[in-house]
């Protein structure tokens, strides 16, 4: 059978499909393992979930090496490839919400609970729709109008994903400006019971803090990168030239995951949020009513947000 009579428009490259099934096999091992280690629970659903996703997505697309007319498997890929970063997104929001903790929580909008809150929903609205999408283009796919439907709740999904994330990179942005220039956009919160008064630290930038915010930030370009490329990949339809054309696939969907999956697995959480609160200058915002300097900051040991109060004698 002619090669543009399967479902891609081409057969997908099997060297590359292995490469990639390897790469995200190794990848979501190491997260499982980084996981237990560290004790961070919250990349089971995050960077674990996402790397089985994508070996399972990337099989689909070996197993159509071998059998391009097949339509199972090209379901699979369609509908498993499409959500599969999500889970790495959702990592992003957790992470700036643990780096906001240490560095000042009032530099931010919101605190680092309502920061997950907020973009944790909209990242499972948005796999929700895209899963639902890709099942009904995919289920379809002798019905055009069907194909068509899924391909706009596809692209509703992804154009919603990719609006939450421009929206947090702007108030992450607005935060790291805040820290950098000392402007908090709130007022820290105040014990009411509390005898004396006194304001949180600003949190200092350790060596190994600056690691995490870089990982942060290349974790959200490759993303980005990602989402932008599948909007235009939908926009174009599945009949379009960039869908049907392999290697952009290739660079900016796979490409780009392991980019940053891998970012996540090399500059870790686990190790970049040590227990270091002990090496954390303290430096005095405010005194108390009896004149005796008093200040507060974050606890760094991982263990919450527990403020732990010291008093300096003058």
């Amino acid at each position: 059978m002619p090669q543009q009579q399967s479902f891609y428009g081409y057969v997908p490259d099997r060297d590359i499909c292995l490469i990639f099934v390897v790469l995200f096999s190794i990848s979501a091992a190491v997260h499982l393992l980084e996981a237990v280690y560290w004790r961070m629970s919250w990349l089971f659903a995050t960077a674990v979930f996402s790397g089985v996703a994508e070996v399972l997505g990337w099989s689909a697309r070996l197993w159509s090496s071998y059998s391009p007319f097949d339509q199972d498997p090209y379901i699979m890929q369609l509908c498993v490839t499409i959500i599969a970063p999500s889970p790495l997104v959702a990592a992003l929001f957790i992470m700036f919400g643990r780096i906001a903790e240490r560095l000042g929580e009032h530099y931010g909008r919101l605190s680092p609970a309502w920061y997950s809150i907020i973009f944790l929903s909209c990242d499972i609205i948005s796999l929700v729709t895209q899963g639902v999408g890709g099942g009904i283009a995919g289920s379809s796919i002798d019905d055009q109008t069907q194909v068509d439907l899924g391909g706009n709740i596809m692209l509703a999904g992804i154009i919603f994903q990719l609006t939450s994330i421009t929206i947090f990179v702007i108030l992450m942005g607005e935060y790291f400006f805040r820290y950098l220039t000392e402007k908090p956009a709130r007022k820290p919160k105040k014990d009411p019971t509390a005898e004396e008064t006194y304001v949180p630290i600003r949190g200092i930038l350790t060596k190994k803090m600056k690691l995490l915010i870089l990982s942060l930030l290349l974790m959200t370009f490759f993303l980005v990168i990602r989402s932008v490329y599948r909007m235009i990949e939908l926009i174009d339809g599945f009949s379009g030239k960039i869908i049907q054309t392999e290697i952009y696939f290739n660079i900016f969907d796979g490409g780009m995951v392991v980019c940053a999956i891998y970012t996540l697995n090399i500059l870790h959480p686990g190790w970049l949020l040590e227990r270091v609160y002990g090496d954390v200058p303290m430096v005095l915002r405010d005194a108390s009513p009896d004149s005796s300097p008093r200040v507060s900051f974050l606890s760094l040991n991982g263990k919450g947000r527990d403020q732990v109060d010291i008093a300096v004698a003058e």
